[in-house]
């Protein structure tokens, strides 16, 4: 919103710069050579004179569904009048699940008028009072000046947000890539723990889940941790001793960091974790004194392959000057800006640019924040925690309805064995709503059946849940059922959906790189979803062999097991240096879906 008013002054204070008034005011000479470079000299000359905090002279018109609700002015209202604004931030805050951002002293047009200091008091406390009706706070985001008729005006815009109840907080998925040594996991335990690093890693310790990666310092597993924000917009963390039963009755809005493994022999991991999670946004994270380098244009592909919002990280600038920072964050934009990606960089550098970052990253993919901060002298790190406290969801209330309309399917990802609960199994709701009780079937076992089980309990960011709905991640007990039944990559589903099984299937892909031609009897790993398996290219329809940047339809052959799949889902697949994307736009017939035996792959092969 703002970058496309910002983007509408720029031209308009462009056409203003190319109508030099003399030479000597333009500062150019009278040869006609050097006129193009005084033009650039003065529209720049003319944006430096602008002040920062200036807002925009308008704003995108209201849009009557979403969010975000434009006010002029709320003074005094009657009774009527209040309980139909009240009704209306009920609305919004559904829009937003549990989140509205209210603008005081702009039209539905989008103009901004501005209110005087005495009406602007008189329209907060009236916002308040209707937050307080429907069970919710407000945070003022930003004040902002606008010239009105020679008189200073001010134009507020305040985040509404409800307070918790029976743990259905807003949940949003944050993938963490970047290269190993980028300083990933201490990032992820400053903001989690609520202490600064000491410089040689000591934050990061709670979060690795195994011996040798607190010997390395280096992360090989997926591990989750958890940041929340009360419905003041206050951080709340494990600072304090609390617990995460604590922070979840606390927080209004949780962020679920995946932190994800940099080291490129954990490469399939970090895959997994991003294919199979179903994460909202991806935060990489760049080391200030390396720049871009090993596994960061790697993981920055898979993210955007796999259409996933990513804003940036810039960490450790305590240990470089200012001059190496500048540097790396130049060439940053230099990636972003080139064909390939054709992202907007947008740099941080105060808590206007945080507010201003996390709403237009929401509604442009196009968008990328990046940040400037260090672990150890806390240097932006409070930017950083702006832009998650004011990060809205990307899907809105509408698309969660028709989610949980459908039958239940819940990904496993995960499988436990927990000392006198018995089995259990973690993963995300794809769809439908599951409680405690409900009786589901779970699959393809190795000869393609599903069996029957029942949901004893649920937990949810490590506390109990009774309901678990659509695109929501949690833990399910499943009593005694035998663990060696189950794998990762099954799911459990309602038994009316009447699930079947997948030996074969056809894809739409792109040859993203292969070394020589890819053609039928290659073998490849496939990741779709939370499925990760060995899959033989049967054949290519239409072409014999494909090169790199090629596009053609595709018949998979999985070699181990049949799996679940859905037309429609995204396919990542690699092998080697060997990589592609694609979706799958067909799945065989179970007439055809039989045991590929063993002779017919070595002929292929």
């Amino acid at each position: 919103m703002d970058v496309q008013v910002a983007n509408h002054c720029s031209i308009k204070s462009a056409a203003k710069a190319s109508i030099p008034q003399n030479a000597a005011e333009c500062g150019i000479d009278n040869t006609p050579k050097k006129k193009p470079r005084s033009r650039r000299g003065r529209r720049g000359k003319r944006r430096r004179g602008k002040k920062a905090n200036e807002p925009p002279p308008f704003l995108p018109p209201e849009a009557e569904e979403g969010n975000i609700e434009y006010k002029l002015k709320l003074v005094n209202p009657t009774q009527y009048r209040f309980e139909h604004l009240a009704t209306q931030l009920k609305w919004r805050l559904q829009e937003g699940r549990g989140e509205a951002v209210y603008q005081i002293g702009v039209e539905d047009n989008g103009l901004l008028v501005g209110l005087t200091e005495e009406d602007m008091k008189a329209s907060l406390k009236t916002l308040r009072r209707m937050a307080e009706k429907v069970g919710a706070d407000i945070t003022l985001l930003r004040e902002r000046e606008v010239d009105c008729d020679r008189a200073r005006r001010k134009i507020a815009e305040v985040l509404v947000r409800k307070v918790p109840d029976d743990q259905q907080f807003l949940d949003l998925r944050v993938a963490v890539l970047g290269n190993v040594d980028s300083g990933k996991s201490t990032l992820l335990g400053v903001l989690t723990q609520g202490e600064l690093d000491n410089g040689r890693g000591r934050a990061r310790l709670n979060l690795f889940r195994h011996l040798h990666e607190i010997q390395t310092g280096r992360t090989s597993s997926i591990s989750f941790e958890i940041l929340g924000f009360n419905s003041k917009g206050e951080v709340v963390n494990y600072s304090d001793s609390r617990t995460a039963e604590e922070i979840c009755e606390s927080s209004s809005k949780m962020i679920t960091f995946i932190d994800l493994a940099g080291h490129y022999k954990y490469l399939k991991t970090t895959i997994f974790g991003l294919t199979s999670y179903c994460p909202d946004f991806a935060m990489l994270v760049v080391g200030a004194n390396t720049g871009i380098a090993g596994t960061t244009r790697e993981h920055l592909g898979l993210a955007m392959a796999l259409k996933v919002p990513i804003f940036i990280v810039v960490s450790k600038v305590d240990l470089c000057g200012k001059s190496t920072v500048e540097k790396t964050v130049r060439q940053l934009e230099r990636v972003l800006k080139q064909p390939g990606c054709n992202k907007v960089p947008m740099v941080v550098s105060n808590p206007d640019d945080a507010v201003t970052a996390a709403q237009q990253f929401a509604q442009s993919s196009s968008v990328t924040p990046i940040f400037t901060l260090s672990s150890v002298s806390g240097e932006n790190l409070d930017l950083l925690k702006v832009f998650f406290n004011i990060l809205p969801p990307l899907s809105n209330s509408k698309e969660q309805e028709e989610l949980m309309q459908q039958l239940t399917e819940f990904q496993v990802d995960e499988i436990y064995s927990v000392p006198d609960v018995g089995t259990v199994v973690g993963g995300t709701l794809y769809s439908g709503v599951c409680r405690e009780g409900d009786r589901l079937v779970v699959g393809p076992t190795d000869d393609g059946r599903f069996l029957r089980l029942k949901v004893c309990s649920i937990h949810r960011n490590r506390s109990g849940c009774r309901v678990l709905r659509a695109g929501q991640a949690a833990t399910l007990a499943l009593g005694n059922f035998d663990r060696s039944l189950l794998r990762k990559g099954m799911v459990m589903v309602s038994p009316k959906m009447n699930p079947t099984i997948c030996w074969q299937f056809e894809a739409a892909i792109v040859l993203l790189f292969h070394a020589k031609t890819f053609r039928r009897g290659f073998q490849v790993t496939v990741h779709v979803g939370n499925v990760r398996q060995t899959a033989t290219v049967e054949c290519l329809l239409g072409k014999e062999e494909l090169r790199t940047g090629e596009r053609a339809v595709v018949c998979f052959r999985f070699l181990k097991h049949p799996e679940y799949l859905r037309v429609g889902a995204k396919l990542l697949f690699r092998e080697g240096v060997s990589k592609g994307i694609g979706h799958v736009t067909h799945l065989l017939p179970s007439t055809q879906n039989h045991v590929p035996d063993q002779n017919r792959n070595q002929n292929h092969s």
